[in-house]
């Protein structure tokens, strides 16, 4: 599929009773481009990602969106009295809707699981399978808000480098909603942070990918990522430990 629209974010602000999340807000991600939104908890990166999906009228300015979009949120949000598949298909309308779900399930590496119930999946799985129903519907636009926060740090990482392999293949407009640098870095072509109420910042990730953690731009963009969020930082990549460091490498370099 070609993809042939963008988003455009023009003039944009959000209140709530008497506080104003945000102000005069412009974006723009254009077609197949990845870019990550960072900022403090309570800025407004989610209230930001749910009125370019659409599920937020009360905004003011110019939002214009594809009409192709899909979400995945934080929790899977799967319907536990069907199975992965139909989880999946849900919604989906074509005549045959399981050859189609059964094929995003493999891709997202469940085809063993299509007849699964969501109580018995783990918490990677479970993602993954919202994943696989988002991209079922090939969408434009796909916006992620903290999909992977729930997950452990392992399993994050691998769910990290399905994502950069998917959107490689598919190359939608993607928007990426995390309070994770490294994953920003890893993953989008553009970081923004979001910063009382607006844009404060734009870092241009212009490294080659697949990309690796202690590589120096690597760790030059993350420090300068991390002082534009108000983080003191040495130039040391910061995991739980230094085995998880050389896995999150090695998992990226084999993308």
């Amino acid at each position: 599929m070609t993809i042939t629209q963008g988003v455009r974010v023009r003039g944009a602000g959000r209140r709530f009773d008497d506080h104003q999340v945000l102000v005069d807000i412009d974006l723009t991600i254009e077609p197949g481009e990845f870019v990550a939104l960072l900022g403090a908890s309570g800025s407004g990166k989610s209230t930001l990602l749910r009125g370019i999906g659409g599920l937020d009228d009360g905004f003011t300015g110019e939002i214009v969106a594809p009409a192709s979009k899909a979400v995945v949120f934080q929790e899977h949000r799967l319907m536990p009295w069907l199975s992965a598949w139909r989880n999946v298909a849900l919604g989906l309308r074509v005549d045959q809707p399981r050859p189609r779900a059964l094929a995003a399930l493999a891709e997202v590496g469940l085809a063993d699981k299509a007849d699964a119930w969501p109580t018995t999946l783990s918490g990677g799985e479970a993602q993954r399978t919202a994943l696989a129903r988002a991209l079922v519907r090939e969408p434009e636009l796909l916006l992620l808000d903290e999909p992977f926060g729930a997950l452990d740090a392992l399993t994050r990482i691998t769910a990290q480098k399905l994502v950069a392999r998917l959107w490689e293949q598919h190359r939608p407009a993607t928007l990426l909603v995390t309070h994770d640098v490294e994953e920003a870095l890893l993953l989008a072509d553009r970081a923004l942070i979001l910063r009382e109420g607006r844009i404060a910042e734009e870092i241009v990730v212009d490294l080659d990918r697949p990309r690796a953690v202690v590589d120096p731009a690597f760790v030059a963009l993350r420090s300068r990522l991390l002082a534009g969020l108000g983080v003191a930082t040495d130039t040391a990549p910061q995991r739980e430990s230094r085995t998880e460091t050389v896995s999150a490498d090695e998992e990226f370099t084999r993308v």
